[in-house]
């Protein structure tokens, strides 16, 4: 019995090292596959092949127990970067989460969670570890050229700090290409993906989505919601415009165009106006009740963005050459002139259109434009003379592959600067004082994971909501100030 039993242990052993010889072999085998040519030396090409596989397995060994990135070993990011393609979907279903439970990296009891667990790949964007991001980021660093050298040098804006995420929407599987919050309103989101769905969102207590809207076939470049927050107008890249009923969640009416949609407005004032700009370099107003056509409008270029100002008398346009435009607009007819054009040395879409009727750098109404060359300028505005602008400061970014989009932050004091905030391609957002000649860039938020698309704030200016191309919206709570 125990020569027998001596006898399967050494059966078992000489399996175990005829499956190491068996892998070997294989490693081996693609080593001496190497080619060679008929003027080689036999002995030379022997030894080269022995060389490539032991160089091959020294290799191997090396970067399992020697590299690292990100504090994390090879075998974490291997893991990592060969984890199923629709791993995130065959775990716990997440439509959104706490900072402390981000909905793609939410932990699960899934078999794929415990081949994860025991080391997992971490980036420093990772949204898992949002806790320490929000504790640990409470003030920011920035400059210029998006580094870290002005915060280290100057400090942090104190009314700008972030105590943390409010919440985060990850069910989308593509970009987010607009983000809009409703009209005077604190906890209503919305925003558009490329793949031409629609996602409605409360931020109430408990946040949830309300309504996903599909129906366009292709990307939703811009929407606005009407005075009342009752509907939403959506353009889009498949040439239509929708109009789409919230509290029902259904498409009411479709506008079909010849050419691309980039940029919708509803009339401020007159809410049966709605105006698009599109590729084929046209600014048309419709009946928002018919659909029909009331006026058009010829440019240069195709227009790609657009803004009202508080009245509705002006219409502020962007083109395709970076051209801003300032067009008269009657709020009765509904007829449109061209008044105004400021034309830049930069030829570059324009991708942001923000008008604000007071600022406390020009005493009175401004313009903020955005290009996708990363220039952004910022104008004061005289609505006495229709729209009229007057080049205040302008600010060189980063150059853009994206349509990333800027945005005016919340008036702080009579006694602060003027401040805009941006998404970048690096992943940050980031806010910049106008004020400030050198170290423009004062803060920044991190906790995206790929080039960070859209910015807007609600109403109340509590809270910061910013999408990436990844389909991750973070809506941030910025910290109240102290007494």
């Amino acid at each position: 019995m125990e020569v027998k039993h001596g006898s399967a242990e050494v059966e078992i052993g000489e399996k175990d090292e005829a499956k190491k010889k068996k892998k070997k072999d294989l490693e081996f085998l693609s080593c001496m596959m190497q080619p060679t040519t008929s003027e080689s030396d036999p002995q030379y090409v022997g030894i080269r092949r022995l060389l490539l596989h032991r160089k091959a397995e020294s290799g191997a060994i090396s970067r399992r127990y020697d590299w690292r990135c990100n504090g994390k070993g090879y075998v974490a990011y291997r893991n990592f970067i060969s984890r199923p393609r629709k791993w995130e979907n065959q775990r716990t279903p997440s439509l959104l989460s706490s900072p402390g439970n981000s909905g793609r990296w939410l932990p699960s009891t899934g078999p794929l969670s415990h081949q994860f667990e025991a080391e997992s790949f971490t980036s420093s964007r990772d949204l898992r570890s949002v806790n320490q991001v929000s504790s640990r980021r409470a003030s920011f660093s920035s400059s210029l050229s998006d580094g870290d050298s002005s915060y280290r040098r100057g400090g942090v804006e104190h009314a700008y700090s972030f105590v943390g995420m409010h919440s985060i929407f990850d069910q989308c599987k593509s970009s987010v290409t607009v983000l809009k919050f409703g009209h005077m309103s604190s906890d209503l989101l919305a925003y558009g993906a490329s793949d031409g769905s629609l996602t409605v969102c409360s931020l109430s207590e408990e946040p949830s989505v309300l309504k996903q809207l599909t129906g366009h076939s292709k990307d939703v470049t811009d929407f606005d919601f009407s005075s009342n927050n009752q509907y939403i107008a959506s353009s889009s890249l498949d040439k239509t415009i929708r109009v789409w009923e919230l509290s029902r969640g259904v498409c009411i009416r479709v506008i079909y165009g010849i050419s691309p949609q980039f940029c919708i407005r509803f009339h401020p004032v007159n809410n049966n106006f709605l105006s698009a700009g599109n590729a084929n370099k046209e600014l048309t107003v419709f009946n928002f009740s018919t659909g029909r056509i009331i006026k058009k409008l010829m440019f240069d270029d195709e227009v790609t963005s657009m803004d009202h100002d508080h009245t509705g008398q002006i219409i502020f346009c962007g083109d395709g050459q970076g051209t801003v435009y300032s067009v008269s607009m009657d709020s009765h007819t509904g007829s449109l002139s061209r008044s105004h054009r400021h034309r830049t040395n930069h030829k570059s879409p324009v991708t942001t259109v923000k008008y604000r009727s007071f600022s406390l750098l020009a005493s009175g109404p401004v313009l903020l434009t955005c290009t996708q060359d990363g220039n952004l300028c910022f104008f004061s505005v005289a609505l006495q003379i229709k729209g009229y602008l007057t080049l205040r400061c302008s600010l060189k970014l980063a150059p853009r592959i994206h349509r990333i989009q800027a945005s005016f932050c919340p008036l702080l004091s009579l006694e602060k600067g003027e401040y805009i905030v941006a998404g970048s391609e690096d992943s940050n957002v980031y806010f910049y004082d106008l004020t400030k000649p050198k170290h423009t860039c004062v803060n920044k938020l991190q906790g995206h994971r790929f080039p960070v698309m859209c910015v807007a704030w609600n109403h109340g200016e509590d809270l910061l909501a910013s999408s990436d191309f990844y389909g991750v919206v973070i809506v941030w709570k910025r910290a109240k100030k102290s007494s």
